[in-house]
């Protein structure tokens, strides 16, 4: 089992690369659903990271901290028919929820 970050195979850095041997590998890639080029992210930028890495395999990780970026997120997603991609996970990492630690 091998887990790197920051991979850089001549396309530029992948976020991570999680791997099981050489012919079971996934990149993982983390975006903030604020970023202005998400759409342009989401269409191309892991599918060269996937060529470069020999894999087909990525999972795209997009973190959004309220509504307003909710609502242009998943309007990217439908734009891009992405809305039911399993590769796709979408964090809710706004300061809206109680701490675990204080839920009884």
């Amino acid at each position: 089992m091998d887990v790197n970050r920051e991979v850089n195979n001549g396309r530029g850095p992948v976020d991570y690369s999680v791997s099981n041997g050489a012919k079971d590998k996934t990149l993982v890639e983390f975006k903030l659903a604020s970023n202005s080029k998400l759409k342009m992210n989401l269409e191309n930028q892991v599918k060269v990271y996937e060529k470069a890495s020999g894999t087909k395999q990525s999972i795209k990780v997009i973190l959004y901290f309220d509504n307003s970026e909710l609502s242009k997120l998943t309007g990217i997603l439908r734009e891009l028919d992405l809305e039911k991609d399993g590769s796709i996970i979408l964090i809710d990492a706004g300061n809206n929820k109680p701490s675990a630690s204080n839920v009884k």
